[in-house]
């Protein structure tokens, strides 16, 4: 079957897809907002939430389409790996139209730096979230002491291509050209050697599957060590939902990576 889009914003709408979509964003600041109370974040760069005795630290880069949302407003994602032993970090970004996705890459490789003590890292991210967790693991994005710690990166519903975004309306405020898609797209950039699993519901959009497969495609084809896990029944919303529970999944595929390396 032939795969056409002829309507680009739909293409990349998630909430007019998903029943109750306008509940979540609620939802989500409540559960944040729980979690914070019991486990009060420091400041490094974005929100850090820290262990007694750290195994490493995860990062989760928020998405919102590097326009929206902030990392307390996803707090509750870090009970994961809280609950087995890992310091979190999500990271602080500024949004467009006052900040280029070029400078979201640069201020998100800082905070990780900033947050780094030694000790494995794995990277992950939602949606643009997911683009920028991808980022991190281009070549030349983290220094060559933190890229050396890192274990593995799962770009979650991730943008790889945002080539097509220049076709959407939202891009009066992401303000991309040719150039900036070009040189912000992972899946047209060179990874580092780390095991990378794009990890993306179901149910999603059709665009947001057929970006978390080329993003696996296309570094398989350099090299890398890649997976593209189709997760049923899971839509853009809940896609994340795994993060917050020690045993799921996705979690343990972020996590677990440490202990193989």
């Amino acid at each position: 079957m032939l795969y056409r889009v002829d309507d680009w914003d739909d293409a990349y709408a998630n909430g007019t897809h998903i029943a109750g979509a306008a509940d979540y964003p609620a939802r989500w600041a409540q559960a944040a907002q729980t979690f914070r109370d019991a486990h009060p974040p420091v400041e490094c760069g974005g929100d850090l939430f820290l262990p007694e005795d750290s195994r490493g630290l995860m990062v989760f880069i928020h998405g919102g389409y590097w326009m929206r949302f902030g990392p307390q407003d996803w707090s509750h994602l870090a009970a994961g790996a809280l609950a087995r032993g890992w310091a979190c970090l999500l990271p602080r970004y500024d949004l467009a139209p006052q900040a280029r996705i070029g400078q979201m890459t640069r201020q998100v490789s800082q905070a990780i730096a900033r947050a780094d003590h030694g000790g494995p890292i794995a990277i992950s991210g939602h949606s643009a979230g997911g683009h920028l967790a991808a980022r991190m693991v281009c070549q030349g994005v983290l220094t060559d002491t933190v890229a050396a710690r890192v274990t593995a990166c799962v770009p979650i519903s991730p943008l790889s291509d945002l080539r097509p975004l220049m076709r959407t309306a939202m891009n009066r405020t992401l303000g991309l050209d040719q150039a900036e898609a070009v040189a912000e797209s992972p899946a047209l950039l060179q990874p580092l050697p780390v095991p990378v699993t794009t990890w993306v519901g179901g149910s999603e959009r059709p665009e947001f599957i057929r970006q978390a497969r080329l993003l696996a495609d296309a570094w398989a084809g350099l090299g890398a060590a890649t997976e593209c896990v189709i997760d049923p029944g899971r839509h853009h919303f809940d896609v994340i939902d795994g993060l917050s529970n020690p045993d799921s999944p996705l979690i343990t595929r972020l996590l677990d990576q440490s202990c193989s390396r």
